[in-house]
């Protein structure tokens, strides 16, 4: 199949065995069982929607190896620090940005239940996964969902060369009357990193327009760009590319909005205090910062109007006219509705690099698993 094409070096695994895996390396990290589930569920969403760069790939080098090096808790303890009618301020105290993210847009989804619209601002926390995953927590409570996070700094700004702002994904779920919701997940770069480590593993160059480097040019170069992507020496391009003719200016201001709300509401840290590095260049934690909206579409003219109206607009989007040679227009969240169509029947796709870095945990922690893969190492 054409799917299958793109994962031609790949074994196809079972979503169950690798969830259950993704919880007992964590939990051999330290991460409580109820914790590691959570961040584990998160993760396996990712792969089932076909976001290669967020799931299982992320487990190692964004959550295990940072609590290894003391750069963040495995245990997390999350403290109100306000709590109004409709919105709230929680301190992540540097646990499991999954752990914090849930517990957050939950209390955003009650308060909307009770006041039409919630929002939950939170600091000192960490890498949270797809932001999808918490947008879509509020369709399921037939509510519009929006998130954001601030990150460490990769993106220049429009006619600047140096990396400020992180790839600052502004994310929306909306519930519709289709068999899947529309759920915009992107970064207000480009392209993010994950996608670049995705084209490492691959090796395959990035194409040009990703990434530019300190002489204002773009750069394909994968591996040295991941390496020069954390000293500064290259950084994304916002959404629209570089300079002002493709509209670069536009994802420049979204990123800076979404920077702002992930540490303005909330006294937290941006920008370069979120680079993880001391003056000495040791690593230190990143403290970022997120923001959850829970908005209830019933206050207004109902919900089954609103879920109307809205897969009416995707439907009428999705026929229109299309153009020569293009066999579909698609809807967000549609592309990962047909991912989990075919990966349901047929698993996760997973690359010899990512085989290799199983077998590794696997052998640290000494958990009890028999990889059928194995064997190919």
């Amino acid at each position: 199949m054409a799917y299958e094409d793109g994962y031609k070096d790949c074994v196809w695994l079972d979503f169950g065995m690798l969830e259950r895996f993704m919880v007992d390396a964590l939990v051999a990290s330290g991460v409580p069982a109820d914790d590691a589930k959570v961040i584990g569920d998160v993760l396996i969403e990712s792969d089932k929607r076909g976001i290669d760069s967020h799931g299982i790939g992320r487990l190692k080098p964004i959550y295990i190896d940072r609590i290894a090096i003391g750069i963040m808790n495995p245990v997390t303890e999350i403290e109100v620090l306000k709590d109004d009618m409709t919105t709230a301020v929680l301190d992540g105290h540097n646990g499991m940005g999954h752990v914090v993210g849930k517990r957050a847009m939950e209390m955003a989804i009650d308060k909307a239940k009770t006041y039409g619209m919630g929002m939950v601002a939170v600091r000192n926390s960490n890498h949270y996964g797809i932001a999808g995953y918490y947008a879509t927590m509020a369709v399921d409570a037939g509510m519009i969902g929006i998130t954001g996070t601030n990150a460490r700094p990769s993106i220049a700004p429009t006619f600047g060369v140096e990396n400020m702002m992180g790839t600052n994904p502004l994310t929306f779920g909306i519930p519709t009357d289709e068999e899947f919701p529309f759920v915009l997940d992107c970064a207000t770069s480009v392209t993010q990193r994950g996608k670049i480590e995705v084209y490492g593993r691959a090796g395959k160059k990035l194409p040009p327009g990703w990434v530019i480097g300190l002489d204002g040019k773009t750069r394909t170069d994968t591996q040295q760009v991941l390496k020069d992507l954390t000293t500064g020496e290259a950084a994304l391009t916002p959404l629209g590319g570089i300079g002002e003719d493709t509209g670069g200016y536009k994802g420049f201001g979204y990123a800076m909005v979404v920077e702002i709300l992930s540490a303005a509401l909330q006294d937290g840290s941006f920008m370069k205090e979120l680079n993880g590095f001391d003056a000495d260049h040791k690593p230190i934690p990143y403290p970022l910062g997120h923001f959850f909206i829970a908005i209830d579409p019933g206050r207004f003219m109902g919900l089954e109007v609103f879920k109307r109206i809205a897969g009416t607009i995707c439907r009428q989007i999705r026929n229109s006219k299309k153009a020569p040679g293009a066999e579909q227009i698609y809807t967000a969240g549609e592309k990962e509705h047909e991912a989990w169509e075919y990966r349901k029947v047929h698993g996760c796709p997973v690359p010899p690099s990512l085989q290799k870095m199983m077998i590794e945990l696997r052998d640290t922690f000494g958990l009890a698993y028999d990889f059928d893969f194995e064997r190919k190492h």
